[in-house]
């Protein structure tokens, strides 16, 4: 596949940087949306400018066709009626294709947490103390304590830690601060990496601006990657058996989840998990009834009798 984009698209993607501000990781998936998407209008021979409404239905019908999950067919659906808006505006063509192109419906996804007794499972599957499993230890009870993203602690720096008061600070989607409390348990983890784990890790010169400051450090002194963190939590749920539940997200859904398990209220879970709307949290509140359900049933000697 040709990696390089029409001019127009990638006005847009600078667009989308500099005056929406979109991070790093946002553009790289539109950019890989759109990719395929040009890829596709070359293989039949339409350009950006020329491609109608009966070429955008066709492009969705042979997206659904290649078994691609609807979530990812409409996320690059997004991109490119977002590109097509972009160009009608910018009046690189006088009309917008997707205007009513039908959308792609996404099925309404449950998270899947790990169960408590997983949870310490997990934590519990990292032993020893060398730099390395003190590191793993603590991350793993910050990712659960906090409901960080990991790109939140990846990105943390060891001024965002008040180990005092037990909070951080975390910087989520388009840099919004919030501040999370986090308990006994992980302070006692970041205590014992920090003062223990970490210098062990810290190069003779650090490599990149902002290494220094990291929480987080790889074998090689810099700042631990998104890739490199999920590959400590894949490890541990390989050593516990849960490596098949495990996803980018499973600890931040385990945090909610069991928070609301216990009574947490559901406006401070959406502060602490820094989502913008409580519908996005409220979709826990239906994990932890499903939840309720299955030990009634399992538990009540009536609640399968008519």
């Amino acid at each position: 596949m040709n990696d390089e984009l029409p001019l127009a698209a990638e006005e847009f993607l600078s667009w989308m940087a500099s005056e929406r501000g979109r991070s790093a990781n946002t553009l790289s998936a539109y950019r890989r949306d759109l990719t395929g998407y040009t890829a596709w209008l070359a293989a039949q021979r339409e350009t950006l400018a020329s491609v109608d409404r009966a070429g955008l239905d066709r492009f969705v019908q042979q997206r659904r066709a290649s078994g691609s999950a609807p979530s990812s067919v409409a996320r690059q659906l997004a991109a490119v009626r977002m590109l097509h808006r972009f160009m009608a505006e910018e009046g690189m063509r006088a009309d917008d294709p997707t205007a009513d192109v039908e959308g792609v419906r996404v099925p309404a996804g449950i998270p899947h947490p790990l169960s408590e007794a997983e949870v310490g499972a997990l934590i519990a599957a990292v032993v020893g103390s060398d730099p390395a499993s003190l590191r793993d230890r603590a991350l793993l009870e910050f990712l659960y304590a906090t409901g960080a993203r990991i790109s939140e602690a990846c990105g943390l720096s060891l001024s965002d830690l008040d180990r005092d008061h037990r909070v951080v600070r975390l910087f989520g989607k388009g840099s919004k601060e919030r501040v999370v409390p986090f308990g006994r348990s992980a302070a006692a983890a970041m205590d014992e990496w920090l003062a223990l784990g970490r210098a062990h890790l810290e190069p003779a010169r650090w490599a990149r601006r902002g290494d220094q400051e990291a929480v987080f450090l790889n074998t090689r002194g810099a700042r631990l990657s998104r890739q490199a963190a999920w590959a400590v939590v894949r490890k541990y749920g390989e050593r516990t058996g849960v490596a098949d539940k495990l996803s980018p997200h499973v600890l931040r859904h385990s945090c909610a989840t069991h928070l609301l398990d216990h009574g947490a209220d559901l406006r401070i879970v959406q502060e602490m998990l820094g989502h913008a709307s409580i519908s996005t949290t409220q979709v826990y509140t239906k994990v932890s009834q499903e939840r309720l359900w299955q030990v009634y049933r399992q538990a009540h000697p009536r609640a399968e009798q008519a």
